[in-house]
């Protein structure tokens, strides 16, 4: 109820918490899953993100970060006013690039927010 999901402290190189405690979804995943999760897109005002959980066929419940254009724009629009010298996204080759109307859509839609 509260949104507050724990990673499990899996050491990775260093650090107390990483990919080594999940797993990277292909955006397409997202789009399709976020319809169907328990709470629908639900937003982080802290790190300017969406998030939503869902849960899965053995009934564990699953929390998915991920960028849209709408938190990709927001921080293209801070890299702007702050001068800083560029931006970029993690994982471009993530996206759909099916030839889908709706992927070719939300794909042209993700990289145009990296230019504010």
């Amino acid at each position: 109820q509260d949104h507050v999901c724990s990673l499990p402290k899996v050491p990775f190189r260093g650090a107390p918490c990483s990919d080594a405690a999940g797993r990277q979804v292909p955006y397409a995943t997202i789009m399709k899953q976020v319809n169907s999760s328990l709470s629908g897109v639900l937003w982080d005002e802290v790190q300017k993100a969406p998030f939503y959980e869902y849960k899965d066929s053995v009934g564990q419940f699953h929390q998915v970060w991920f960028d849209d254009p709408h938190s990709i724009s927001l921080k293209a629009a801070y890299v702007k006013s702050r001068g800083l010298r560029g931006i970029g996204m993690w994982n471009g080759n993530s996206l759909d690039y099916s030839r889908e109307a709706a992927a070719e859509q939300q794909t042209q839609a993700m990289w145009q927010a990296l230019r504010p």
